[in-house]
């Protein structure tokens, strides 16, 4: 693994983002003592290439720059900005450029590079590099979306989460990289924050990482999971929509509150969501305000008339986790006459603003009904879990009813065509009826609003067993499918009459080389919400 720079943390502002991306034209003279590092025969793209949040006529093309290292092994930090030229082609081979320029890898973002390329045909494949002195990155392949107006026949996504490094190798992606995806949702957990424990026993493998204290730590753990070859394909076969969940930053933080005195946590999250930035194919859009005190992850992609993704975040905005103490950790589970905070209409789960902006986009689909699919991606399962024990958990949307209520009922007014809920978080497989918050309808029997497919882990161990899983599942008649011995990732294929989801399983987590298989299939007809086996 190639160890990254070490820099410190600098509150950046949105102008040096938008500088960033506005590098892609702008000529900037390379340092003489940049040109004579750069001249040094090193990979200096060594976590690979990626791109993002593709629109109609543009997507955005990342990599981060790591310097040489001495003899020692040791990497001595560049001195200051970097140059680095792209192209975009048509073509593998580069023979037809349709376009090129130079970017800025900026000492303050720990020279990762985001080029925000715009001007691009619709519905088209693209392929592109980057270079530093004589020095070649690996070639991604990315596309546009189709144009807004236009209805396209299919749609193939790949929906993923939660790859702990310890716990398996990401053959997964490996697999999904094989299906050849048009766009990859990842749903939260990319890297974990824990050091490996002493214990290897079970575990496919180890790292020499502590739990982070700041930005290089963070950045340490960034490119120790996008070191793994099968993730650093699986970022160049297809763009990628990335949200996160709570171990990019900390275990079960919510909003503002972890564990451990405001004073130093909060700047721990900043770094947290700094080194996150750096190394995901985001827009400087992204930056809300100054520095990275808060970040805007929710935002919606469009794939012409056939899907609108509405892509949520489930940490930033919360309130805590009910009945837990501030500055400690998450109770997990309780039991609501024990709790009766869980049950306060006034919590959110996803932030007030955020809750009207989704309720709003939702609404706008209802009117839309030319929209076919409505996707909300977000971190975890949706639908209700009710416990035989009578426990609750409360960092899952289980913690919030009255929010969920509150999105349920704003679908059951304004219901778009068809809706389909994705998540991850849980490391298990859940297929399940999304239904109305207030039971039955006026024929008595129970009504389906949506369709829900929360997916296992890439690689994290699920923490449970199947028994408990299946008595979870006779308890609750609306989950169709819970499974909980397998990881994996869903994939999901949209036409505009049908969805199907396919769960695909790893027969051997602990196996760099494993094969996968089919665990379920499902279809959504139009029209006709709730998922079907195929």
């Amino acid at each position: 693994m190639r160890c990254p720079v070490h820099l410190p943390s600098l509150d950046i502002s949105r102008r040096t983002l938008l500088r960033q991306a506005a590098g892609a034209g702008m000529a900037t003279q390379l340092p003489r003592w940049a040109w004579a590092q750069a001249a040094v025969r090193h990979d200096p793209f060594g976590l690979g290439v990626a791109s993002g949040d593709p629109v109609h006529d543009g997507v955005v093309l990342w990599t981060r720059v790591l310097p040489p290292a001495d003899l020692a092994g040791t990497h001595a930090p560049w001195a200051g900005p970097l140059t680095v030229r792209w192209e975009l082609a048509d073509d593998a081979q580069f023979r037809h450029i349709v376009q090129q320029g130079t970017a800025m890898a900026l000492p303050e973002l720990g020279h990762s590079v985001h080029v925000e390329v715009a001007g691009l045909r619709p519905d088209r494949w693209y392929h592109y590099r980057f270079m530093l002195g004589d020095a070649t990155s690996p070639v991604g392949r990315t596309r546009t979306a189709p144009a807004p107006d236009a209805l396209p026949g299919r749609l193939r996504m790949v929906f993923a989460s939660c790859q702990r490094w310890e716990h398996g190798h990401y053959a997964a992606w490996r697999h999904a990289c094989a299906d050849q995806p048009d766009l990859v949702l990842f749903l939260g957990d990319y890297i974990y924050e824990y050091p490996s424990p002493q214990d290897a026993t079970g575990l496919a493998r180890v790292h020499p990482l502590r739990l982070p204290r700041n930005l290089q730590d963070y950045r340490d753990r960034y490119a120790l999971h996008k070191s793994d070859p099968a993730l650093q394909a699986a970022h160049a076969c297809a763009p990628w929509a990335v949200t996160w969940d709570d171990h990019e930053v900390q275990n079960d933080y919510a909003a503002g509150q972890g564990r451990g005195e405001r004073a130093e946590w909060l700047p721990l999250r900043s770094a947290a969501w700094q080194a996150f930035y750096e190394h995901m194919p985001l827009r400087a859009s992204t930056l809300a305000g100054s520095g990275f005190h808060q970040l805007q992850i929710h935002r919606r992609l469009l794939w012409g008339r056939l899907a609108r993704l509405h892509m949520l975040d489930t940490r930033q905005y919360r309130d805590l986790q009910a009945c837990r103490t501030p500055g400690k950790g998450a109770t997990g589970a309780v039991r609501p006459d024990a709790c009766p905070e869980i049950l306060d209409g006034h919590r959110s789960f996803l932030g007030w603003e955020q809750e009207q902006w989704l309720h709003a986009g939702l609404a706008a689909d209802a009117r839309n009904q030319a929209t076919r699919w409505s996707v909300l991606a977000q971190q975890t399962l949706f639908s209700p879990r009710r416990y035989p024990s009578g426990l609750q958990s409360t960092d899952s949307w289980d913690g919030y009813p009255a929010a969920r209520d509150r999105l349920l009922q704003a679908l059951a007014q304004h219901p778009p065509r068809n809706t389909v809920l994705l998540g991850g978080d849980i490391h298990q497989n859940y297929v399940c009826n999304v239904m109305a918050p207030h039971g039955p309808h006026a024929h008595g029997a129970p009504r389906i609003l949506a369709s829900e497919f929360c997916g296992t882990s890439i690689s994290s161990r699920a923490g449970t067993t199947q028994e408990k899983v299946d008595a979870i599942a006779r308890h609750n008649p609306h989950v169709l499918l819970a499974r909980c011995e397998e990881r994996g990732y869903g994939l999901c294929d949209l036409t505009p009459t049908r969805w199907t989801t396919t769960l695909r399983a790893l027969r051997d987590p602990l196996d760099a080389g494993s094969a996968a298989y089919t665990l379920a299939r499902f279809v959504v007809e139009d029209g006709r919400p709730g998922p079907q086996p195929a």
